[in-house]
């Protein structure tokens, strides 16, 4: 009977020419293998979400752009809707109050503008003129149909265009706007004025070419 040695186990089988730790550093590059796919996978799965956080973001960023635009937009319109509004109340306010002027006007042309009357009087067209009211219409001025309404029509000598010659009843505006026209009597050039003056002047011409000639001795004879 043969007796075992005891401490000592049979050995595994190893291929010739290997010993047996070479098969754990096989098992350790497979491990290191899988690892780098790993990260890969998770590297990319990271960069999908960051990009999809971006769009977001943008998208974002865009819509409240968008409503930033919106709400500057409102305010300008609100604001120019109010002064528009304002202007329109004072224009309402001051033309009802046109005829109350002009009634000033004729009693200051009377003499009548006296006592507390004027004082009263005073006090009404300064605060017209504070809401910013400015009365025109003079008399020579050029007649324009888009400020002035003309209600008498004359004809004069001394005049080279459609003149104002009579204001019988001022305009107003406020700024550039005209709430009422000034109401006028125009007067145009004589017919025939232009004719004359053309004679008129093409005889003086020649008069002044024969005086010249009588001082240089007559035309000169070829």
């Amino acid at each position: 009977m043969t007796e075992e040695t005891p401490g000592f186990d049979e050995k595994p089988d190893v291929p010739s020419g290997a010993t047996p730790d070479d098969a754990e550093p096989k098992a350790a590059s497979s491990e290191e293998a899988a690892a780098p796919a790993g990260d890969a996978s998770e590297k990319a799965g990271l960069t999908a979400q960051l990009d999809q956080v971006r769009t977001a973001l943008s998208e974002r960023t865009a819509d409240l752009q968008r409503l930033q635009a919106e709400y500057q937009n409102y305010r300008r319109r609100v604001e120019r809707d109010r002064i528009a509004v304002k202007e329109i109340a004072i224009a309402n306010l001051l033309t009802e109050l046109l005829p109350v002027l002009d009634d000033i006007g004729r009693a200051r042309e009377h003499g009548e503008l006296v006592g507390g009357f004027k004082s009263v009087a005073e006090s009404l067209e300064t605060v017209a003129a504070k809401m910013g009211l400015q009365q025109f219409g003079k008399e020579g001025e050029p007649f324009d149909p888009t400020i002035h309404e003309a209600l008498m029509h004359s004809y004069a000598p001394d005049v080279t265009e459609t003149t104002c010659v009579a204001i019988l009843q001022p305009g107003y505006r406020i700024g550039e706007r005209t709430i009422r026209p000034a109401r006028v009597a125009v007067a145009e050039p004589q017919p025939g004025a232009q004719t004359v003056k053309s004679a008129d002047e093409a005889g003086s011409e020649k008069a002044a070419e024969q005086a010249d000639d009588k001082d240089s001795g007559g035309p000169e004879e070829g």
